[in-house]
């Protein structure tokens, strides 16, 4: 059977990752290659995400390659993933378990930027991630309302407990000051407040840690690139032009902090009558795509104007999670973009001359 594994490993060295463009054998992506006597061979694809979007055409193609190998009966592939840390080598205090830190931010407020961060992080753990969610939006944390998570976090040995909101981890200055409560703290508080929420939690194993910044381009987001190892940063905006120039601060100032821009969310891209389904450019179209391309970033995808989403949120049950409309499918897209440039930044950081980054 040692020839059939050497041919077997052959045909799979001629299948490219799409994204990381290598071979999957060179990858080291083949796992648990077995060859029977009887001609059975069964093997795993370990990705580099459980949101790879690029899962079933690597699947086609493994399954393509081997049915031109002779003395196979039948094959099992098993797809599976691992998740790596994206930029491993900061010298920067990192979040024990945590293997990727993804900012979301924007240049001003009211573009959705909550919304679409709590939905990405839903989006993430449905394709099979452990997420967690951090709300650093200290003077107007949401996120316990948009996930309908109330109550106290318990501290144990010294570290917080984050609490759970549809299958992710959250921690929030919501659920430790009452909601009618204003915080008027300057600079320095809000850093050590932003340091206690990162290294003060139990935050566990986790694959992605999203968080959600206020916005702007103000003390929080400086605070948080310094204290922990960010991956990259989404940057949510709308489609006019106003939107888009502090979009365009906001991605100026992660640039100089040296965090990847991993893309660009256009929100409140466009209105769907549900009534008629005429599609209305009621903020104008296109200003995120062309803010990617300007900036040689990539465009994430564009998420609609649509009282579902709204609706969903007040009540704390986020549209990502709801299989009765077509919004999981919207949010998948985008989280599986982001995953993905998060890969192709791992693999660039093992070996900077291999790849370039996908738009």
């Amino acid at each position: 059977m040692a020839d059939l594994k050497d041919r077997v490993l052959a045909a799979l060295s001629t299948v490219m990752d799409p994204d990381l463009h290598k071979d999957l054998v060179t990858l080291g992506m083949i796992r648990e290659l077995k060859v029977e006597d009887s001609g059975k061979v069964s093997f795993q694809v370990c990705l580099t995400t459980p949101a790879c979007p690029m899962k079933e055409k690597i699947r086609g193609d493994c399954e393509a390659a081997l049915r031109k190998v002779d003395g196979i009966s039948r094959f099992v592939i098993e797809m599976t993933a691992e998740v790596r840390q994206a930029r491993p080598d900061q010298d920067k205090a990192a979040i024990e378990g945590v293997r990727n830190i993804i900012a979301v931010g924007s240049g001003k407020g009211g573009v959705g930027k909550s919304t679409t961060a709590v939905n990405i992080a839903l989006a993430l753990s449905r394709e099979g991630a452990k997420v967690a969610l951090l709300d650093a939006d200290i003077y107007g944390p949401n996120v316990p309302t948009m996930l309908g998570v109330t109550g106290k976090p318990v501290v144990r040995d010294n570290r917080i407990i984050p609490m759970r909101g549809h299958g992710i981890d959250v921690m929030s200055m919501g659920f430790m000051v009452d909601e009618n409560q204003p915080l008027i703290w300057r600079g320095p508080m809000l850093h050590g407040v932003l340091r206690q929420l990162l290294h003060d939690v139990l935050w566990g194993e986790q694959d992605y840690l999203i968080v959600d910044l206020p916005p702007g381009t103000g003390d929080v987001q400086l605070s948080l690139s310094q204290a922990v190892p960010l991956s990259g940063a989404v940057i949510v905006t709308t489609p006019q032009n106003v939107a888009l120039q502090d979009a365009r601060k906001g991605i100026a100032m992660f640039q100089k902090v040296n965090v990847p821009i991993l893309g660009i969310v256009e929100n409140m891209s466009y209105y769907l009558c549900p009534q008629c389904g005429h599609r209305d450019e009621i903020f104008s179209t296109g200003g995120g795509e062309n803010a990617s391309a300007k900036f040689s970033v990539p465009f994430l995808g564009r998420i609609p104007l649509n009282t579902q989403i709204r609706e969903g949120m007040d009540a704390g049950m986020p549209v990502a999670v709801n299989e009765d409309t077509e919004f999981p499918a919207i949010y998948r897209g985008v989280a599986q973009r982001v995953a993905q440039q998060l890969a192709i930044i791992s693999e660039r950081a093992r070996n900077p001359y291999a790849i370039t980054p996908t738009g």
